[in-house]
């Protein structure tokens, strides 16, 4: 297995903008330790950076500190940044030519938001086959609410969590994927 560590979306909007990630707690903390655990070990890392287009955006506005990748994640080692403006990150990105360019047959997906991006980014890499591993305590969300319902962040991420391991990913918690890499290395 080659192997590339996916960090999507770790963008100020979801610290101090309008989408405060809040589960699991401890999701920042294991985003900073799979970077460092990525860097030491050579997995190539790459941020993905989500900009919404227009003058008129409420949110990942570009320009705007909220747009910005926290500042924890910048000041580590990183190999590419790349920009999407929809929630797949293989849309309309050099994603996949990257990926092959490198090698690379398996995606670790840590970030944000658990449903949305990081969900879509996991489905599009497997459909294009690609292994992936999806670190459930190293990708996070936020209680959601709108026309069609309201959910907890628990909630939400469970089910996102349960439906990954069913056909897309294998799941698992930061501390096992550290393990099963270094046992396989």
């Amino acid at each position: 297995m080659k192997r590339a560590l996916l960090v999507i979306d770790v963008q100020n909007e979801y610290f101090t903008g309008k989408l405060p990630v809040t589960y699991p707690e401890n999701s920042f903390g294991n985003i900073i330790k799979v970077i460092d655990f990525a860097n030491e070990n050579k997995i190539p890392v790459l941020l993905i950076q989500h900009t919404n287009p227009g003058k008129d955006s409420a949110t990942f506005k570009e320009g705007t500190n909220e747009h910005e990748i926290h500042d924890e994640v910048l000041k580590r080692g990183y190999d590419k940044i790349i920009e999407k403006n929809l929630p797949g990150s293989f849309t309309g990105t050099e994603l996949s030519s990257w990926l092959k360019e490198n090698d690379i047959d398996t995606l670790v997906i840590s970030g944000y938001m658990t449903q949305m991006c990081c969900d879509t980014t996991a489905r599009q890499a497997m459909h294009l086959g690609f292994n992936v591993e999806f670190l459930s305590d190293a990708t996070g969300t936020l209680d959601i609410s709108n026309s069609a319902g309201k959910i907890s962040a628990e909630e939400l991420h469970k089910a996102i969590l349960i439906t990954q391991a069913m056909r897309f990913s294998e799941v698992m918690p930061t501390e096992e994927w550290i393990k099963t890499v270094i046992k396989y290395k």
